[in-house]
């Protein structure tokens, strides 16, 4: 059953709970102000210095003992047990001993310098990563401010202000120092796709219903949208969504555009998702390395396009899905390298179509499926050496056309796992039956 809310009256409710929701996130955000944007830093200790008196004394303390002893072991190997004494001292002599003289006062002048810039490096260092800590503290808090406010954005009555919300949120999740906060944004969109809403055969004849549903229905559609162009943009983008877990659990959709989005690892959750009509747009969505999950759900009256989408490297779940109106499109779908599961479905009306679909190395399964009056087609599709398993499958309605499909799957066998009630509702393909 699709959730209902009339007008305006419960919304109140829906809000305080995300309210509730959100302000469990703030709690997330303040644990999070001390971590740097990939891990969490240890806590600095203050920088301690000598005072720079001592350590010039024991500088030149060190750098004597060094050189008594450089002079104790060149005096040793050049066995020079006795020093010629000299009455006069010329002018050779005394222009060494001042040449000697400068030379030590260099070498003294070069141990400050090297002591000071040392302890100015030093104070460099620990003054950055200061700034450093300061700078993600200063950031996250204005996150936390901005968080706030779009969350009271989404939570107003008008749906101009809800609007001006969705962007402020995404927005925020551009911004956010850390993919931990920029999940937390991208939560709070889908929490707000999850609210009850309104199906529009419960508003007509109603204008000020009519009025606000279409307005909840453009808010809500520009979430989608919004996703849809974030995980549009590649992954090493820096305001890239793609990997992140997406939970539509349980969302009502009539319409959206997720046309040619990258769902690139995690979770992408429909479960219990209710397609009730308009137009909901997969057509060139890139579906690889991540579990789909359309179990439980509902197709009942719109137009669902996977027109070219691309399957790969994980699971596609249709499992006790109701398909009982409208349309799913899986035209020139290609499925490599991943399960196809269809099992305890229930195919009660409108049309889904495989035609010309690739299946390549993955394994199909319509195990104790239910065709009671749907259109199904795999006309011209092509599998590739894989399972097709259609075990305990009751044909009794309608009609499932396998019509010039080519390929032959292994452990495809109508004859004794599939059940037919119905004379030409199921129509295998000519290459099936012949094994050739």
């Amino acid at each position: 059953m699709i959730p209902q809310v009339r007008d305006n009256q419960a919304l109140p409710r829906y809000w305080y709970l995300l309210d509730r929701f959100c302000c469990n996130q703030l709690c997330m955000w303040e644990d999070l102000s001390a971590m740097s944007p990939h891990e969490p830093r240890p806590a600095r200790r203050a920088l301690r210095l000598a005072p720079v008196g001592v350590v010039l004394i024991l500088a030149f303390v060190t750098a004597v003992l060094s050189a008594l002893a450089v002079f104790y072991a060149g005096w040793n190997l050049l066995a020079a047990h006795e020093l010629k004494p000299e009455r006069v001292i010329d002018s050779k002599t005394l222009f060494d001993l001042v040449k000697l003289a400068f030379s030590v006062v260099a070498g003294a002048g070069a141990l400050v310098a090297l002591v000071v810039a040392y302890r100015r490096q030093r104070v460099d260092e620990a003054r950055a990563a200061l700034d450093e800590d300061s700078a993600l503290r200063d950031a996250t808090r204005l996150h936390t401010e901005r968080f706030t406010s779009a969350v009271a954005q989404l939570g107003d009555g008008s749906a101009a202000i809800r609007l001006g919300g969705v962007h402020a949120m995404a927005g925020l999740a551009d911004d956010a120092p850390s993919r931990e906060l920029r999940h937390t944004c991208i939560e709070v969109l889908c929490a707000y796709l999850r609210l009850p809403y309104a199906s529009e055969t419960n508003v007509l004849g109603n204008d000020a219903a009519e009025h606000a549903y279409l307005a909840s229905r453009e808010v809500r559609h520009t979430v989608i949208r919004l996703i849809r162009d974030h995980l549009r943009l590649p992954a090493d983008h820096p305001h890239s969504w793609q990997g992140h877990d997406l939970d539509f659990t349980g969302v009502t959709f009539d319409g959206g555009d997720l046309s040619k989005a990258v769902f690139s690892g995690g979770n992408v959750s429909f479960k219990r998702a209710v397609f009730s009509g308009g137009v909901v747009d997969f057509h060139g969505a890139d579906f690889s390395g991540a579990d789909i999950d359309f179990s439980h759900a509902t197709f009942a009256g719109a137009e669902v396009s996977f027109l070219g989408a691309r399957f790969s490297d994980g699971s596609v779940d249709f499992s006790e899905a109701t398909i009982s109106g409208g349309e799913m499109d899986f035209w020139m779908a290609t499925f490599t390298g991943c399960d196809i599961l269809f099992y305890e479905s229930v195919f009660s009306g409108g049309n889904v179509g495989f035609q010309r679909a690739t299946v390549a190395d993955a394994a199909t399964n319509f195990e104790t499926a239910d065709f009671a009056g749907t259109q199904c087609s795999f006309a011209d599709a092509a599998f590739t050496d894989d399972v097709v398993d259609f075990s305990g499958t009751l044909f009794r309605d309608g009609r499932v056309d396998f019509t010039s499909a080519s390929g032959l799957p292994r452990g495809l066998d109508f004859a004794s796992t599939a059940r037919t009630t119905a004379p030409d509702v199921l129509i295998p393909s000519a290459t099936w039956q012949s094994g050739t």
